[in-house]
């Protein structure tokens, strides 16, 4: 039986979900196939079988797995005959650090700065009435006025990446000479905002600038 990885599906059936990245790019990293099954916001029925209502949602035989945390884990723990996405436990627990760090410290700053974008972009047109409630109940305000477009909201997103461009200047990789989990965790915001935003959100230039390429042509090279 086929992995399944259950991911979001917007306009267009783009897929634009930064966690459901992440997990795309840790089956790639395991060189595992897998069925990428499309969710709409409003198909909450079609997720049920997991008893929670987000995704991604990775579906092994029998394991049901949710979260892209758990999935690197589960991954990683079954397949270890597959290319390794930490390298040893100390490593996973610094990369669950990482994890922390982004998922508290940029995604908030991220969605600050594309959320309307987003809304306007990339929601598929029936789910757009339940994005914008779910959205605005969640922000206190409407979307118009938590993501007003700001030049200052960039700003304070390239400012928390320094220490990561400080880092990414002595080395190709988030954890050194090649991509590990810690890269597709950031990478899958990269995609969000690439994916969802007509803006320059992540620095095109200098060293973060150059993981991106660096990045965006591994994918490339792997998917094929």
């Amino acid at each position: 039986m086929s992995i399944i990885l259950y991911e979001l599906q917007g306009k267009n059936d783009l897929r634009f979900s930064p966690y459901c990245w992440r997990s795309r790019m840790a089956l790639l990293h395991k060189k595992l196939d897998a069925v990428f099954e499309p969710v709409l916001f409003s198909q909450k029925e079609k997720i049920e079988f997991s008893n929670q209502t987000l995704v991604p949602i990775l579906c092994d035989a029998s394991q049901i797995i949710c979260d892209s945390w758990s999935i690197a884990c589960y991954l990683d723990d079954n397949y270890k005959d597959y290319p390794t996405l930490f390298g040893d436990q100390k490593a996973r627990s610094l990369t669950k650090q990482f994890n922390y760090w982004v998922d508290i410290i940029i995604h908030p700053l991220l969605a600050k700065a594309i959320m309307i974008d987003v809304f306007e972009y990339a929601v598929a047109d029936q789910d757009k009435n339940y994005f914008r409630k779910s959205r605005e109940k969640r922000f206190g305000m409407s979307l118009e006025k938590f993501s007003s477009r700001s030049k200052e909201d960039i700003k304070q997103l390239q400012n928390a990446l320094k220490p990561l461009s400080a880092t990414l200047r002595d080395q190709a990789f988030i954890a050194g000479n090649s991509p590990s989990y810690a890269d597709y965790i950031l990478f899958g915001s990269v995609k969000f905002a690439l994916l969802t935003c007509p803006r320059v959100i992540f620095p095109k230039d200098g060293s973060i600038g150059e993981w991106v390429n660096r990045m965006t042509n591994y994918y490339s090279k792997n998917e094929d």
